[in-house]
């Protein structure tokens, strides 16, 4: 038998996330204004709505993962990051690259967060390409994938030495057979390329 005791160890130990999240901030209905304090995402999924009144919480900009994962939502609940967290914990990592790969899973394929499994998330086959300029992003992801999808077209079309022999980048990537994802979270961008 749970005693309340045991109930509330398993609240605070499921509301401590593994990684950090980042910071939130939110608006208390009950009261009619913004929250204050900064809350961290422990606050946010130990929120007593009844005792402390409806909330609405976001990210507050300072994890570009957190945000980029939320930022086609209007809020996010303490469900949504103890789902993330879950997430988080058996993939074993909370790289940028981790979150790009979520991020297209939940956005592009329609995956619910709540029930995304790690396998779902790895087995993906994605390229993803970070950097500060889509341009430069996509000349550089073309020439990887051509020489990694045809390796011998690429070794013949390096070995010409013509003028005018050129390889169109944006021809090659707006092929029917690729899905392509632009991203931008914080300074930086992403090119997210995967079959269809």
């Amino acid at each position: 038998m749970e005693t309340q005791s045991t109930q509330m160890f398993s609240r605070q130990v499921e509301s401590a996330p593994a990684f950090d999240l980042g910071s939130f901030e939110g608006f208390n209905f009950r009261e009619g204004c913004s929250i204050e304090e900064p809350l961290t995402a422990a606050d946010v999924i130990v929120w007593d709505h009844d005792r402390a009144g409806q909330a609405e919480f976001w990210p507050s900009g300072n994890h570009e993962g957190v945000d980029l994962l939320f930022a086609n939502r209007g809020s996010v609940t303490g469900t949504d990051l103890l789902s993330l967290d879950r997430l988080l914990r058996a993939l074993g990592d909370d790289s940028i690259m981790t979150y790009l790969r979520i991020y297209y899973a939940v956005n592009c394929r329609d995956g619910a967060l709540a029930e995304l499994t790690p396998l779902e998330v790895d087995e993906q086959p994605l390229h993803i390409f970070i950097g500060t300029s889509f341009t430069e992003l996509r000349k550089e992801a073309a020439l990887e994938l051509f020489s990694m999808y045809y390796p011998d077209e690429f070794a013949a079309w390096e070995d010409i030495h013509c003028e005018g022999v050129v390889f169109d980048e944006d021809r090659f990537l707006d092929s029917p057979c690729l899905h392509i994802e632009e991203v931008e979270f914080g300074e930086r961008k992403a090119l997210i390329i995967a079959g269809q």
